[in-house]
């Protein structure tokens, strides 16, 4: 009967990103973006409770059973690390295991704009990092702590749900706490760790109002301060975090996000030609013309400054697909499918050109 550890030791082998098991299906890795399966029997119900349950704790094994499905992170030593989701659908228990690399990367190594070198250099302010699950977030982020790391003897804390990278100790001191085992939540650990002398607070996800209160306060007070947020735009991004504030502390915590927002960086896992995948990014970096946009709650304006903030680093998501078509990274096919302005790269020469697919992708 095959393993857990050699699944998982097979992930890594293959350079997959996800591992996914299933009662009733073979174990399939996702690599490249497409699903293989694997050419081994079904899982039956035996076999992939044999693999998922040993790994619980006994609080997570109650949330499981509780709710239907837990996050947690297993470090198979030597390997890699893995964040797990184990939940239940109708044919039993399943789960899907994401691949954390041992090795911290970098933003270089990543082929993310150098701009973002220098947001990982501010002293203080709120950064986020958005776009949808799986886009790749956590490695950003992973790979700005890791400059900080490299550059500031500064205290770092991170607060997880769950642990995925593990930071050394280079120059900065860095404390790792996750959620369930060592804090009951993002706002309470947020909360606590700011009577613990930081310089650098990273917020795994801004999902409620008290997160979001007690983000913005942190980095009001004078910390740098990273989280994410699962929104598609800078625009978006800033209307999220309004809306989520009663009406009548919307127009106090505009003034608030004017302030202490340094930068919103939202990206997107697109198909590279050559093969895995490159990320395309909207960045803003908060100047006064868009810290004025933000306490006047005129987001709808936020496209025509990222177009003139060009010279500062800033850019929209069209442009830099038109970056990576020059640069011959992914297709025009890939570039329609993720465009939010298809106008932008008919002026810049890449007319869309007609098949049986395209109907499929907006524009």
């Amino acid at each position: 009967m095959i393993t857990l550890e050699q699944l998982l030791r097979q992930a890594v082998e293959m350079r997959a990103s996800d591992l996914h098991l299933e009662v009733g299906s073979r174990p399939a890795l996702r690599v490249q973006s497409d699903i293989r399966f694997l050419d081994v029997d079904p899982l039956t119900s035996e076999m992939v409770d044999e693999m998922i349950l040993p790994l619980l704790n006994e609080e997570q094994y109650d949330t499981f059973i509780r709710r239907g499905d837990v996050d947690f992170s297993h470090d198979l030593s030597g390997v890699s690390r893995f964040r797990v989701n184990a939940l239940n659908h109708y044919r039993g228990r399943g789960a899907v295991f994401r691949v954390i690399p041992n090795e911290i990367p970098t933003l270089s190594g990543l082929g993310l704009p150098p701009v973002l070198e220098k947001v990982a250099n501010l002293d203080k302010g709120l950064i986020i990092v958005a776009g949808p699950t799986g886009c790749g977030k956590s490695t950003t982020l992973a790979a700005m702590l890791g400059q900080i790391n490299d550059r500031r003897a500064a205290h770092v804390i991170t607060i997880e749900d769950p642990i995925e990278y593990i930071h050394p100790f280079r120059r900065s001191y860095i404390e790792q706490r996750e959620l369930g085992s060592h804090a009951t939540s993002f706002a309470d650990a947020l909360r606590a760790s700011l009577r613990e002398s930081p310089d650098v607070v990273m917020v795994g996800e801004m999902r409620d109002l008290d997160t979001m209160r007690e983000a913005l306060r942190a980095a009001e007070t004078g910390y740098l301060v990273f989280s994410t947020l699962h929104t598609n735009s800078a625009a978006q991004t800033l209307n999220r975090i309004v809306d989520v504030f009663p009406p009548d502390e919307q127009h106090q915590i505009r003034s608030l996000l004017s302030g202490s927002l340094k930068a919103v960086v939202c990206q997107q896992l697109l198909p590279r030609k050559s093969g895995g995948r490159v990320a395309a990014m909207e960045i803003m970096l908060v100047n006064m013309g868009i810290a004025g946009l933000i306490r006047e709650g005129k987001t709808s304006q936020i496209g025509s400054f990222l177009l003139m903030g060009r010279s500062e680093g800033m850019q929209t998501l069209d442009l830099h697909l038109v970056d990576l078509l020059q640069s011959n990274q992914i297709s025009l096919e890939v570039a329609y499918g993720f465009s939010t302005n298809p106008e932008v790269l008919v002026r810049h020469g890449y007319e869309r050109r007609y098949s049986a697919r395209a109907s499929h992708f907006p524009g």
